[in-house]
């Protein structure tokens, strides 16, 4: 038997396979040890550096953060009615982005629970204006009946779901809806607003914000503050426990200076005819009554008002949507006389002994001013011009100031500007001067202010167009002997839990400087109006005595030579109602401006409200029902029948949205 030896090119090979072997492990090492380097990195990174945001992750996952939507504030009278509310009530709601075909969805959900054409329209409006995975009402204030059908066959529907909600209601509709406002769901534009002013993180979970009114302007306080609830979740995303509870803050009721039943008996006082009352206390600022006719319910734009409903109030000539007091501006007519006369006693334009001859028209360049039909009162001084209304006083007394200082004296008063009332939307009308001329018109040739245009400035006509809010304000500034204050409609707010209230809108007034001498003037030709001028028959047997003008507008112009007839034009084109005035009139609790549109002489249309309005805030008085209706026609002047007390007369029954209690602060 031979040994075999391993030839030198065997060993050779043996050799290289080892080296290789050991490259091999090296490189493995190498790898493993990367790995670990890699794991350890990676552990470092989860474990220290991102420690604090996967905690919150793992804590996300765990937990859920669930807003607590806080129940809104009231809105009461200044009596303590409630004039808005909340009330619960199930909503039936799809999230579109879990259904896929939501038509055939809708039609099945129509077999449980009744959806009307109106709830399509307005669910697809919503889903128009929302985002596929908001979930939208489709039904509001289902029954108990309906709500035991659908649990019942809930596993039909994903991506439909029974949601309590808390609903706004205004229980007394029509009434006061311009000066309440109302509220709807937030839009994109309410979004950016609430991002720019850092409230977005306040509204998780509310969808309705206020749109109009007080419940716009006093948003903020009426929202309350948003609570948070933290609640262990299971796998499935539902809640297990409660972890932590932040209760949501209520919102604030708020209180406002209008008196509910004034309001109401003014509203209907006007019937069915177009205008707009303005009474506040000129002692403090406090509006009492806001009136805009004809008005609306505020209840169809809670849950998005339906189509048929929008275009009766968008298309209405009768313009229901138009808050009148706030955004109306009309030409003033001669209640705007007195006012002029206080300029002409300031300016030493006028005394009040001058005489003006008023032979029944007045001439400048060429064109014929009229004055009570062609019929010349005589001589006049400012008490007479004021008590007889003489047009031809103040066409000449116009020409004398000049359009610039007539717009410098009425400025302060607050005619063509903003009175800073706390309600949106205020507009400022139009006092006219040569600036604003310049400003306004885009030709040349029109820019010019011409001498003429100055005359019919002193009757309250020509450019000038005021609102009844700043008429109001002026006619108060004159009761209260030329001390100012901002008109506001809330005096307070107040807790919803235990009630204590914090005043809103203290003020101190201004004082124009108007000298006392000049203002006895002027309220001696005011007085004289009421007594034995053009409302002495409206204020027949009154048992206070007020001082007040009546005045008549144009709503289109007449020719030179024409003469107005009320029964030739269309009703939209006949002359403007309105009145100012104030009670008691040595002492006055109230000032107020009305205009009943298209409605002829203020003596005979809107005296009568002004009367009526004087009567229950100076004597507790309430106007039968006879007199009611007379008023309502445009047929009444000094009351018929026998007053009602105030306190006989109850308010109108709210309308049964929720079961609310209607009273929840003692009346003051």
């Amino acid at each position: 038997m031979s040994l075999h030896l391993p030839s030198l090119a065997e060993l050779r090979d043996t050799r290289v396979e080892i080296d290789r072997f050991q490259t091999r492990v090296v490189i493995v090492q190498w790898v493993i040890l990367l790995c670990f380097v890699l794991l350890a990195s990676r552990l470092i990174y989860l474990q220290v550096i991102r420690h604090d945001d996967l905690l919150t992750q793992a804590e996300s996952n765990r937990t859920a953060i669930l807003p607590t939507v806080p129940p809104r504030g009231n809105i009461l009278d200044r009596n303590g009615v409630v004039l808005a509310n909340n009330y619960s009530a199930y909503t039936l709601e799809i999230t579109p982005s879990k259904v896929k075909d939501l038509e055939a969805t809708m039609d099945a959900l129509a077999e449980l629970v009744e959806i009307q054409p109106k709830d399509r329209r307005r669910f697809k409006r919503l889903r128009e204006e929302s985002k596929s995975f908001d979930s939208l009402p489709i039904r509001n204030r289902l029954s108990d009946e309906e709500v035991a059908r659908f649990s019942a066959q809930s596993y039909r529907f994903p991506g439909v779901e029974i949601k309590a909600r808390l609903f706004r209601q205004y229980p007394y509709g029509e009434l006061a809806s311009h000066v309440i406002g109302y509220i709807g769901r937030i839009n994109q534009r309410d979004k950016e607003m609430l991002e720019e002013n850092d409230d977005i993180g306040n509204y998780r979970g509310t969808e309705y914000i206020g749109k109009l009114g007080v419940e716009q302007r006093y948003e903020r306080e009426l929202h309350g503050i948003t609570g948070v609830n933290q609640v262990e979740t299971s796998a499935g995303g539902r809640a297990i426990r409660s972890l932590s509870n932040r209760p949501a803050t209520p919102g604030q009721n708020v209180v406002l200076s209008i008196d509910i039943q004034l309001q109401k008996m003014t509203e209907d006082l006007f019937g069915n005819r177009r205008g707009a009352l303005v009474a506040l206390d000129p002692r403090t600022g406090e509006v009492l009554a806001f009136v805009s006719k004809p008005t609306f319910d505020p209840n169809w734009f809670v849950d998005g008002i339906d189509v048929e409903n929008w275009q009766m109030l968008n298309g209405s000539i009768d313009k229901p949507l138009l808050n009148r007091a706030l955004r109306g501006t009309y030409p003033p007519g001669s209640t705007y006389k007195p006012f002029m006369a206080l300029a002409a006693l300031a300016s030493g334009k006028r005394t009040p002994s001058a005489i003006t001859q008023d032979s029944g028209s007045w001439t400048y360049g060429g064109h014929t001013f009229r004055s009570h039909g062609d019929h010349g009162l005589g001589a006049v001084d400012m008490v007479r011009s004021i008590v007889s209304s003489s047009n031809v006083y103040y066409y000449s007394l116009a020409n004398d100031m000049g359009v610039d200082a007539i717009h410098d004296f009425m400025k302060p008063l607050w005619f063509g500007q903003h009175t800073g009332i706390d309600l949106p939307g205020e507009v400022r009308g139009i006092l006219p001067s040569t600036e604003w001329k310049r400003n306004y018109f885009k030709k040349p040739e029109q820019k010019k202010w011409f001498g003429g245009e100055t005359i019919s400035l002193g009757i309250g006509q020509g450019y000038n167009t005021f609102t009844m809010l700043q008429l109001a304000s002026a006619t108060a500034t004159l009761a209260n002997r030329g001390l100012q204050f901002h008109p506001r409609v809330v005096t307070a707010t107040q807790d919803a839990l235990t009630h204590a209230q914090a005043q809103v809108g203290a003020q101190a007034p201004r004082d124009l400087g108007y000298k006392p001498e000049h203002l006895d003037v002027v309220h001696k030709g005011l007085v004289g109006v009421v007594t034995s001028g053009t409302s002495a028959r409206v204020f027949a047997g009154a048992g206070y005595t007020s001082a007040g003008k009546t005045g008549t507008a144009q709503a289109v112009t007449i020719g030179q030579k024409d003469r107005y007839d009320a029964a030739k034009l269309s009703e939209y084109q006949r002359d403007h109602a309105l009145y100012m005035a104030y009670a008691p009139a040595e002492s006055p609790t109230i000032a107020v401006a009305v205009i009943v549109e298209n409605a002829g002489f203020g003596a005979a249309s809107a005296a009568p409200i002004a009367r009526r309005v004087f009567d229950y805030w100076v004597l507790g008085q309430y106007p039968s029902e006879e007199d009611m209706a007379a008023t309502q026609r445009g047929q009444s002047s000094s009351p018929i029948g026998r007053p009602r007390a105030k306190k006989d007369v109850p308010l109108l029954n709210p309308k049964a949205l929720g079961t609310t209690d209607m009273r929840e602060v003692t009346p003051r």
